[in-house]
């Protein structure tokens, strides 16, 4: 037995594999969370600036650090399979978190926020591709909805840690970050034990069995943009999680920020309305997007979850910031996100594209939609400090419009469908002109 099996979980199948895969999205949410809570601490510690405060947000894990990262790491998940990107993406996470854990300036703060960042952008593709990949095909929202789950108790978590250790000020960010790598290295080591996705194995074979026949398959580039099945998806795909994400993604950073300095609430009360939000979300992912996601129809559970959303934030936006109305806020938002676009999105990106590129196609779209809220989250500081909360609530509640539009109208028919199904019926009447146009790549 070698060195490398001696430190290896062994067999990790079942819900443990669940586990180590969906964990992935609680120690990214964690993240993104950890330093949400504690932006106006460090801003105060090492007396930022505006914009300072939009930078580590737009290369955060919540914008352009993730969106480099999903580029990579969608393109490594499709070229060396799903294990390898799994098993090493949480070493470069650690590294981050152990930066910003002991940050004493504002530059190891960006450091290690890129490198945070990067790592979980990586990981976003090869999550939700693996465990679609490995479910039952009348249990994917229920196993995809996993990772949802655990993006959702996350934030649950660590809103309610910032909570606890608000006494210790800073000291308490750097605990939660300390925390997130203890749970990261229990992942990697659970990792280690998980066998290859199946599907991806098979895709590798059939291309090998093709290559010596002389087939030559298409330039992904050019197969993505151009075959009708794979426009109209990404229409869909990037529509409403952009959108949805303009909002959401703005809102998971800057939440607290403007809880604080908008609401008037301090460090705590914030904190604790997140945590409560958060909870809910937990609850309505489980309760009604996993229970009900393989069995109702997905367009009407994602109509519901979009109009909520768009209601909590015309409270917020044009009610003052009460008591009353900050709890009708979380209760409505927060039940929203549990069936909201992030879920769905989870579900619907690893079905509407093949195998040979189903995680470079996530990659790409994860790069899009994050550069979009890395560009959005930049400006979103000095645009509320200019114009004030009501403008930028404005066009947050716009944005949330478009992506209720595209969601209700394009959701696709793929429940009970394998991915091989859902592939053959989609790609099918395509794949003789694909191999004939693209026969010179």
């Amino acid at each position: 037995m070698t060195n490398k099996q001696r430190f290896a979980a062994k067999n990790v199948t079942g819900w443990k594999a669940t586990l180590a895969v969906a964990m992935t999205n609680y120690i990214e949410a964690g993240s993104i969370i950890a330093a949400a809570s504690s932006l106006t601490m460090w801003q105060a510690y090492l007396d930022l600036d505006s914009i300072e405060v939009g930078l580590l947000s737009a290369l955060s894990a919540n914008a352009l650090g993730a969106a480099i990262g999903a580029l990579l790491g969608g393109y490594l998940t499709d070229k060396f399979g799903r294990k390898i990107v799994l098993n090493y993406d949480l070493l470069i996470y650690m590294i981050g978190a152990a930066l910003i854990a002991a940050s004493i300036n504002f530059s190891m703060l960006l450091i290690g926020t890129v490198i945070i960042g990067v790592a979980v952008g990586a990981g976003v593709p090869v999550s939700w591709t693996y465990m679609s990949e490995e479910s039952p095909k009348e249990k994917r929202a229920y196993r995809v909805g996993a990772t949802q789950l655990a993006w959702s108790i996350g934030p649950a978590v660590t809103f309610a840690l910032a909570v606890l250790l608000a006494p210790l000020d800073l000291l308490g960010s750097r605990i939660i970050f300390l925390h997130l790598i203890v749970i990261a290295f229990i992942i990697w080591y659970l990792r280690r034990g998980l066998p290859e996705s199946k599907i991806w194995e098979e895709q590798k074979e059939k291309e090998k069995k093709e290559v010596t026949k002389g087939i030559i398959q298409g330039n992904i580039l050019k197969e993505l943009f151009q075959l009708k099945p794979n426009r109209q998806a990404l229409i869909l795909l990037i529509g409403i999680y952009l959108f949805w994400n303009l909002t959401a993604g703005a809102m998971g950073y800057f939440m607290p920020y403007i809880y604080e300095s908008v609401g008037g609430l301090t460090n705590s009360q914030a904190n604790s309305l997140q945590a409560v939000l958060w909870t809910l979300t937990v609850l309505t992912t489980y309760c009604i997007f996993m229970k009900l996601g393989d069995k109702f129809s997905r367009r009407a559970i994602f109509t519901i979850g979009a109009v909520m959303g768009i209601v909590a934030w015309l409270i917020l936006t044009f009610m003052s910031m009460t008591w009353t109305t900050l709890i009708a806020f979380v209760l409505l938002w927060g039940s929203a996100a549990g069936i909201g676009a992030q879920a769905f999105y989870a579900v619907w990106t690893t079905e509407l594209f093949p195998t040979r590129y189903r995680a470079t196609a996530q990659g790409i779209m994860y790069f899009i939609v994050r550069s979009g809220i890395a560009i959005w989250t930049f400006i979103l500081p000095t645009l509320m400090e200019k114009l004030g909360f009501i403008v930028a609530g404005i066009v947050m509640i716009g944005f949330l419009i478009i992506h209720a539009i595209i969601g209700i109208i394009m959701a696709p028919l793929t429940q009970g469908k394998s991915l091989k199904e859902i592939e053959q019926e989609r790609y099918s009447k395509v794949v003789k002109e694909k191999q004939s146009d693209y026969a010179s790549f």
